[in-house]
């Protein structure tokens, strides 16, 4: 996606799951055009019995940019005094997007253990007559489909099905009937077919043998039927290497040699390692699950009637930019709003990870999620429905899902031939001692048995997605979006990081602090001369000199004829008159005492700013300074203990650059453009792993060069969509524990491969030589996964 219209313009919002599409329809509606900014989407619905819902992606009707582009242009300026400059950023959008008049449908999948259930869903659906592409997001539980155009999705829900599958919308009634019945029936419920195999194993191991035996047979025929069903099912799928399908063959095997009690443990076992992964899922996702359930169901909105405000409770999907809504002390707001009352608390602590409620002030913009701390208050709706701040972290989420480390692609790869090679080596096994060595067929057919369920991969599978679902979970709650495993690896391995300066390292707020006038005129008029040229520019040091005009009660001139002046600052017509606005470095008729003037300001951190007439000496000095974040000094403290180099990049003069990067006891590159904060990485990177931080246009391209980009949740939403991290909270503070969690996750990853592995190679000697068998066998593979799952759910704990 390219930004080029003008450079203060918003990326378009991308629309993302919310949490009434997930929680009440079974389904989710996501719109990704073709160039992944916001174009008009319908949803058409192309069933009337159909659960998901479908979006006609029209690439052609692009969202006009919000703001007045000629104004915006004009004052993308001060190459070196404003640290900002226009520049084009490309993301890369989660999904390919789908072909012209192809539709996407999405739905909410239930009954996913692991992401090889997810692999399994893909390849059921891949197989269905129309489809484009599958994608089944694990983290939100969501399956996305294309289809060729005039095609039903009924095809795609029932392929899901026939694999073993739940989609919600199928599932509600159950779910409600679900809801109403008490834990203890809610728990029988659930788990009512290990208990039952359970109580016939434990009837038939207290009868005689010649009851015992029978009894035993028919526990496992129970255990077997579900389990065999879904190995078929998923065979049909093209899914013929699942686990259900290695426990079949095993079970029936164990009938086959008469080991009938083997066989029903072995089926116990494997229900119960499933149910592990189950609830080890279910805690990972918990943190995405949380976050769906911050936006409310309902709202108050108020409407202003003749007779006075009416009060109405409506569903928060009803609410529109511009509607009125009301909460209460305890309540949580159902969509980004902007306060209307002069005063207000919000806890934003689900979001950002702050525990301290924040003030808000009229007119401040509060995110969807956010609790009223301590009073009624009233606010205006901001966001469209589905494009709250809880729907575009949720895309996030999604987008992240997609982004997979190298180690778990590997995983993924190697997992795929692994079951099939394991497979063909039981029945080497099988065969070759008894054809080639005159061998016990009974105990190599029991050794061969015992081999194929030490094939099983789910250990090894889940081993990677577990930690990386758990760290992401736990950098969500600590106000940090990591964009999925890849970022998260790559973050594992940085070792130096690259700053940018304004709204970065400082609170990109900058005040002005001296006017010096060189021509005689008095201050007030030279400083409303200068505001007036900046006036309707979102800049935050032009911001800092119409708020000095403005506190000074200044009145501004029309000024007319703005423009950019490339690489050197802006212009501007008042009163006929031209006046221009630059970094000293580009105006050309400053003495040498005032060069001595701008010399000692920036000395002092300052930013200067030189306004005058073109050819005529310089009228004033307009000096601005920034303030550096308050945490700053001890956030980079901190990544110098965890062995990290600093640097910053800025724009802005070299002697003002060199005064805060002193303070901060960092290095620094000043006088950058853009381009020259990509090169600054470039060179960089050829030595060490670079991560850019930052928050403005100007950063992305930088971020896009550096092995990882963060951007600040404060910055601009071309900045945060480049990035492949986030803090949320908008705390520097928050670097050091992300890259403290992403090693800690690196180091999981790698602990839980070893574990898997090396049980899998303990135990495939053991088989071999006899010496353990089938039960032990299952036990070591389910006792595996239970380790892994365990030791990645050690990340959620990480603060």
């Amino acid at each position: 996606m390219s930004k080029s219209c003008c450079s203060h313009s918003h990326a378009a919002p991308i629309k993302a799951v919310s949490k009434a599409d997930a929680s009440r329809s079974g389904h989710s509606h996501t719109s990704h055009c073709c160039d992944n900014a916001a174009a008009s989407c319908s949803a058409n619905p192309t069933h009337p019995d159909h659960q998901g819902q479908s979006v006609a992606d029209s690439p052609g009707d692009e969202e006009p940019p919000r703001g007045d582009c000629a104004i915006d242009t004009a004052h993308d300026h001060h190459e070196q005094g404003h640290d900002h400059d226009h520049a084009a950023a490309a993301t890369e959008p989660p999904l390919a997007a789908p072909e012209q008049n192809h539709r996407r449908h999405s739905w909410q999948v239930l009954g996913m253990d692991c992401p090889s259930c997810a692999r399994k869903i893909e390849t059921a659906v891949n197989r269905v007559e129309g489809v484009t592409q599958a994608r089944v997001l694990f983290a939100t539980e969501k399956l996305v489909v294309d289809l060729a155009p005039g095609l039903s999705p009924d095809p795609v829900t029932a392929a899901v099905l026939a694999a073993g599958f739940q989609l919600k919308g199928n599932t509600q009634a159950t779910e409600r009937d679900d809801k109403r019945l008490s834990p203890l029936m809610t728990l029988l419920g659930k788990y009512w077919q290990p208990l039952s195999l359970a109580a016939l194993m434990g009837v038939a191991a207290l009868l005689p043998s010649q009851i015992g035996q029978p009894l035993f047979t028919l526990a496992t025929l129970w255990g077997l039927w579900p389990v065999a069903r879904k190995a078929w099912a998923l065979t049909r799928s093209g899914s013929p290497f699942a686990i259900e399908t290695l426990m079949t063959v095993a079970a029936l095997g164990a009938l086959f040699l008469g080991e009938t009690a083997e066989a029903a443990m072995v089926l116990l076992l494997f229900m119960l390692g499933e149910h592990l992964e189950a609830y080890a899922a279910g805690r990972a996702r918990a943190g995405v699950t949380a976050l769906m359930a911050l936006v409310p169901d309902q709202a108050l909105r108020i409407r202003t009637t003749a007779e006075g405000d009416v009060r109405e409770e409506v569903a928060a999907e009803m609410l529109r930019p511009g509607d009125i809504i009301e909460i209460a002390p305890g309540a949580r707001l159902p969509a980004d709003a902007r306060l209307l009352d002069p005063l207000g608390a919000f806890d934003e602590s689900a979001l950002t990870g702050e525990s301290i409620p924040v003030e808000r002030r009229q007119g401040d913009k509060v995110p969807a999620g956010s609790l009223a701390a301590d009073r009624v208050l009233r606010l205006e709706v901001v966001s469209e429905p589905g494009n709250n701040a809880i729907d575009r972290i949720l895309h996030l989420i999604e987008e992240a899902e997609t982004q997979r480390a190298p180690i778990e692609r590997f995983i993924d790869r190697f997992s795929r031939w692994y079951t099939p090679a394991m497979m063909l080596v039981a029945l080497l096994v099988v065969l070759v001692p008894p054809l080639a060595f005159g061998q016990s067929w009974d105990e190599w057919i029991y050794r061969g048995l015992a081999l194929l369920l030490i094939g099983c991969p789910c250990a090894l599978v889940i081993s990677t997605p577990a930690a990386v679902t758990s760290a992401l979970a736990a950098a969500t709650r600590q106000g940090a979006l990591i964009k999925g495993g890849a970022a998260l690896e790559r973050l594992a391995h940085i070792d130096t990081l690259a700053f940018d300066k304004t709204g970065t390292l400082t609170l990109g707020k900058p005040q002005l602090t001296e006017l010096v006038s060189l021509d005689g005129r008095s201050e007030a008029e030279l400083l409303a001369l200068a505001a007036a040229i900046e006036q309707g520019s979102h800049h935050p040091l032009a911001r800092a000199v119409v708020t000095a005009a403005g506190e000074q009660g200044l009145a501004l001139a029309a000024a007319r004829d703005l423009r950019a002046l490339p690489g050197m600052g802006v212009e501007g017509r008042i009163d006929g008159a031209l006046w221009q606005l630059l970094a000293p470095s580009r105006a050309t008729t400053l003495d040498a005492a005032v060069q001595a003037q701008v010399t000692t300001l920036e000395q002092q951190g300052k930013t200067v700013v030189v306004l005058g007439q073109p050819g005529a000496a310089p009228a004033a000095l307009l000096a601005l300074r920034d303030q550096i974040r308050p945490e700053a000094a001890a956030a980079l403290q901190g990544l110098n203990e965890l062995g990290l180099k600093s640097i910053m990049l800025t724009g802005d003069n070299p002697r003002a650059a060199e005064a805060i990067a002193t303070e901060l006891g960092m290095g620094w590159r000043a006088g950058l453009l853009p381009e020259g904060k990509v090169e600054e990485i470039a060179k960089l990177a050829k030595q060490q792993k670079v991560a850019m931080i930052g928050d403005g246009i100007n950063d992305a391209p930088a971020m896009k060069r550096a092995s990882i980009g963060i951007a600040m949740g404060g910055g601009t939403d071309v900045a945060l969509e480049t990035a492949d991290a986030a803090l949320t909270h908008n705390q520097l503070g928050g670097l050091a524990a992300m890259i403290r969690l992403s090693r800690s996750a690196l180091a999981n990853i790698h602990q839980n491969i070893a574990l898997a592995l090396g049980l899998k190679a303990i135990f495939l000697v053991t088989s071999l030589l006899g010496i353990t068998g089938l039960w032990i066998a299952v036990l070591a593979d389910t006792g595996a996964t239970a380790l892994v799952t365990a030791n990645a759910l050690r990340l959620l704990r990480k603060r």
